[in-house]
């Protein structure tokens, strides 16, 4: 393998890796502030219990994802120098601000939260972990605002002396509406993350009657949030897709093994991509013009095939179809598990079959999440930022040999960190509140 794909596999550990905290942290809080805000505006005690259970999953979760996120970072000067010259007048100032800023706001304010009880009033207490919620989505906004110049580039200008691209327009980096569309998706897919994980570790102890009133009200809490939330998901990915259509429509044509540029579009609910033979294997359960009108908001429009692009320019198709494709089947899934377990919330024992089916469906977000980011990222190539700058032309001047040593290091590394979290996470879930309830 070459330094390109050795380089694009470490950022690949090191994303996928750090991806395994982040969204419990950004769904997570919400939780915690939701919940601290009862406790302050009832004076019930219970809710005090809540927060402190569900808050030390959170600070574990937070802690080992800090870790790896610090790693990822300094893969831009390790493996991708290029590409820092050549862009980081505009990419490094999203991520300074998004470490000098949100990062450490979330990280001060959650100190006061964590070893606050009892030392600070409980309106500051409160004003802390609503403060860490804000502070957390805010760098992930700024985060995907970086991406979001990759994937969409605006508001800069080629300096073909300097050679490299310059910053001309900070408030159109800011607010591209490509990367804003990213935000979006990807950050209720993380609140609905939140809430699917408190409903599985919930669901876990009413099947052995543990802890039941307990984990009943957190149940009856969250169940119609993750509903709402899964349904804000599918309606930000929709509008998403149109983003894709618009600006990346070699991404489009991928996603869905679109060959030939056709009008009134259809769409395929069985496909099977076969790249090298420019078409598909299968092609079945035609739905007419589905694919025009769910591209374009209009059945009649024209969408661009894959053959109308070079071979050079074209994204793997397999991967990208196959990621979209199940991220997709489970974001339905979500929504039918979120309006079951919304619909028997208020039940004093919800269906067994529910309740195996949330505990199950633990790690499925985390999955849907990780797909999504490879549909992003696998269906931007050959581009590290879209039409400007070649993934080839960006990687750092490293021998391969050297590159394969530290993507050995990282799997050994954050697959450690991954265990221990999950070992973490699962200990002091299955041990439930200190207070024993029911």
């Amino acid at each position: 393998m070459d330094a390109v794909l050795l380089s694009r596999l470490q950022f690949a550990v090191a994303v996928f890796f750090h991806f395994i905290f982040v969204p419990l942290t950004l769904g997570l809080s919400l939780i915690l502030a939701w919940m601290e805000t009862r406790y302050v505006r009832t004076g019930d005690a219970f809710w005090k219990k809540q927060v402190q259970f569900w808050g030390k999953l959170f600070i574990i979760n937070f802690t080992l994802g800090v870790v790896t996120g610090i790693t990822l970072e300094f893969q831009f000067g390790t493996n991708w120098s290029r590409y820092s010259q050549y862009v980081g007048d505009i990419f490094g100032s999203l991520l300074a601000i998004e470490a000098t800023v949100a990062f450490f706001l979330e990280s001060t304010f959650l100190a006061v939260w964590h070893f606050g009880w009892n030392r600070v009033g409980k309106k500051m207490h409160l004003l802390s972990i609503w403060l860490v919620a804000i502070a957390g989505n805010i760098s992930a906004l700024w985060i995907i605002l970086a991406n979001g110049f990759m994937q969409h580039p605006v508001g800069y200008a080629v300096n073909a002396q300097a050679g490299r691209a310059e910053l001309t327009s900070f408030l159109d980096v800011i607010s591209n509406g490509y990367a804003w569309g990213m935000y979006a998706h990807t950050v209720l897919a993380a609140w609905a993350l939140g809430g699917f994980f408190v409903l599985g570790v919930s669901a876990w102890h009413l099947l052995r009657k543990s802890h039941t009133e307990f984990f009943r009200r957190s149940f009856r809490m969250v169940a119609p949030y993750t509903l709402i939330l899964t349904l804000l998901v599918a309606l930000a990915g929709d509008l998403q897709g149109k983003n894709v259509a618009q600006y990346q429509p070699a991404k489009l044509a991928a996603l869905e093994s679109h060959w030939n540029t056709t009008k009134n579009a259809p769409f395929y609910v069985l496909a099977l991509p076969d790249e090298e033979g420019e078409g598909n294997f299968i092609e079945a359960l035609a739905i007419p013009d589905l694919l025009s009108w769910i591209s374009y908001g209009d059945a009649n429009a024209e969408v661009k095939g894959l053959k109308d692009f070079p071979k050079e320019d074209r994204p793997p198709v397999l991967p990208t179809f196959l990621s979209f494709r199940v991220m997709v089947a489970l974001g339905g899934l979500f929504v039918l598990l979120a309006l079951w377990a919304a619909l028997s919330s208020r039940k004093n024992e919800p269906s067994p079959v529910l309740l195996k089916a949330l505990v199950w469906n633990i790690p499925l977000p985390y999955i849907a999440l990780m797909l999504g980011w490879a549909v992003a990222e696998i269906g931007r190539q050959p581009w590290i930022v879209y039409g400007l700058m070649r993934t080839s032309d960006a990687v750092s001047p490293v021998p391969a040999p050297t590159i394969a040593m530290s993507l050995g290091a990282f799997i050994a590394v954050y697959s450690l960190l991954g265990v221990l979290d999950i070992y973490l996470l699962r200990k002091y879930a299955i041990q439930g509140p200190e207070a024993r309830e029911g």
